[in-house]
């Protein structure tokens, strides 16, 4: 089963980018690049579901919303 959230993606000064989620406490990925950062997260977003799922915590309400229908999202292209 998938879920979809929200990732909130931001520049670093110094290059590479972080990503916090307002749907999973406690997410914070660092990258080098956007799909990077996405990849982490994605990965970091599973790994505390797994977590809650484990300890028998309440899943965040995001885990809990399934995709049953077309949704549209935005990617990132790069350009040369």
């Amino acid at each position: 089963m998938e879920s979809l959230i929200r990732l909130r993606i931001e520049p670093l000064p110094e290059g590479g980018f972080v990503a916090t989620s307002p749907d999973v406490d406690g997410l914070v990925a660092q990258g080098r690049t956007l799909a990077e950062t996405v990849e982490i997260a994605r990965d970091v977003a599973r790994r505390i579901a797994e977590s809650c799922i484990e300890h028998g915590d309440p899943l965040p309400k995001a885990f809990q919303r399934h995709v049953k229908k077309a949704t549209s999202i935005d990617i990132a292209v790069a350009i040369p």
